[in-house]
């Protein structure tokens, strides 16, 4: 069995709220961010008093600029027996690290060659996701009325890449076999990935927390 790397918890990307969906596999989190076209790099600027705490913090730390970048993945609509248990399957990842400007001359070289770098200190995250059947509550589970007339279960959600378009000065009259491959198999796999996701068991609920009286 291949081993798998995790990312180290921190005080910064622990899943708190629906921990049991949350996880640190790096293979998923790289497989979410590689497939989302356009990801967002968050951050602020603040403006103050040159010795306010904000000015301090921002100045205190030689790491650099702190960055975010969030991606995530819609890959069905999860319909059951009321609205208000409706849901998404869904894959989401947040990338936390900082920004420094790259000195060294072959390190911008080789940054040059892939168009952009996000050089990251300590970088790795966090990942959620849901995935699988639906999941109702008991007491509509109980009701023989809406089990008979309400359909529930999962519509699966993808990107599709369409025809390819020529530009206004192409001359190749035949799009390359590489490329209508590639278009081909992309959209089989993520038509192949929202199907099982929407197959799947639900997941597991969160464990209630007991009430002393």
């Amino acid at each position: 069995m291949a081993e798998t790397t995790t990312y180290p918890k921190t005080p910064a990307n622990t899943v708190n709220r629906y921990k049991h969906q949350a996880t640190y596999d790096a293979d998923t989190i790289h497989t979410i961010v590689n497939s989302t076209p356009v990801l967002h790099v968050s951050f602020c600027y603040l403006h103050g008093y040159v010795s306010s705490c904000f000015m301090n913090l921002a100045c205190s730390d030689a790491r650099g600029l702190p960055l975010c970048v969030a991606a995530t993945k819609v890959d069905g609509f999860v319909l059951t027996l009321t609205p208000s248990s409706h849901n998404y399957s869904y894959r989401s990842a947040v990338l936390q690290g900082y920004g420094t400007v790259v000195e060294n001359v072959e390190e911008k070289l080789w940054a040059m060659k892939i168009d952009h770098q996000l050089r990251g200190t300590g970088s790795l995250r966090q990942h959620a996701l849901r995935e699988g059947c639906p999941e109702d509550e008991r007491k509509d589970m109980k009701r023989e009325e809406v089990l008979d007339t309400v359909w529930t279960g999962v519509i699966p959600v993808y990107e599709r890449l369409g025809t390819p378009v020529p530009g206004p000065y192409n001359r190749v009259q035949e799009v390359p076999n590489h490329v209508g491959k590639w278009k081909h198999e992309e959209n089989e796999r993520r038509e192949e990935y929202a199907r099982e996701a929407g197959n799947k068991s639900a997941p597991l609920k969160r464990p209630k927390k007991s009430m002393e009286v």
